[in-house]
This record gives structure tokens, sequence and C-alpha cells, in this order.
């Protein structure tokens, strides 16, 4: 919960953050001189881009927590079975132990979103986000597809 308040606040302040800067880009272009019409459209590309950008992300994570929980009602979350340190830190063995064993689901099962995401959780669990990232992606894209979507396993 804790989470999404925060994410809630950050995509809150950059959209007031968008519309101050579209607004100066706007002033710029009603200005009507070669360089402020220039500098107002270069200003512009800011909003859109983040814009653009937040979007995909509330996309990508609505989609992802979805998933969780279509998973949770089938039983089929990973359970929390890593080792951590006094610290409450994954220790690097543990999460490598577990990587390697989602990893071999998924190879046995690449059409199956299901150890896909549970993949994007052990990349996660392994530090490696932009893999996680793919490996959600994925998922994503194989429950959208439905239950016929075969493919080669790619990491």
């Amino acid at each position: 919960m804790r989470a999404k308040i925060t994410y809630f606040l950050t995509a809150a302040v950059l959209v007031v953050y968008f519309v101050l800067v579209g607004s100066r880009g706007l002033m710029l272009l009603q200005q009507g001189t070669l360089l402020t019409v220039t500098f107002g459209a270069a200003v512009l590309i800011l909003p859109v881009i983040g814009i653009w950008f937040l979007w995909m992300n509330t996309r990508f994570v609505t989609r992802a927590n979805q998933l969780a929980t279509e998973l949770e009602a089938e039983g089929g979350l990973p359970v929390d079975e890593l080792e951590r340190d006094q610290y409450g830190r994954i220790l690097r063995d543990s999460a490598d132990e577990v990587f390697a064993r989602r990893k071999a689901e998924t190879e046995d099962a690449p059409g199956d979103w299901r150890s896909w995401f549970r993949l994007a959780v052990a990349y996660h669990d392994a530090r490696d986000t932009p893999r996680a990232r793919k490996a959600m992606q994925r998922a994503i894209a194989l429950h959208a597809a439905g239950p016929a979507a075969e493919g080669p396993a790619r990491v």
C-alpha cells in the first residue's frame, strides 16, 4: 500500500510539473519571435515525453498487478523462500538458487505467462531490474495473447 501511495504522489507531482512546464512553453510560443517559438516548442516536448513515460509505466504496473491478482487467486504466486542476512537483505546465493529453478521452469513452459511472472520476480530478487521488467513484459504479452500463445524461451 505504501508503494501505491508513493507512486500516486509522485505521479501527481509530475503532472503538476508537466502543466507548469507546458504553460511556460505556451507562453514562449505566444511571444511570436523565432527564438521564443523555437524554445517554446522545445519546452513543450518535455511534458509530452513525460506524460508518455508516466502513462506507459502506469499501464505496465497496472497489468503486472492484474497478473499478480490472478496468480494469487490460483494459488500460484511464488513463495518467499529466500534466505536473508541479519538486516533483511536477500542473500545472493539464495537468490541465484531460486532464479535457476525459475529459469528452468520457464524453459520447460515458454508459453506460460505464470512461469514468466515467477521468473520476473526471481530476476527482481536477484537485483536484475532490466531483465525483470522484460520478463514481466513477456508475461503480460502472453497473458494478453491467451492460452494459445507458444513461443521460444527468451530471457
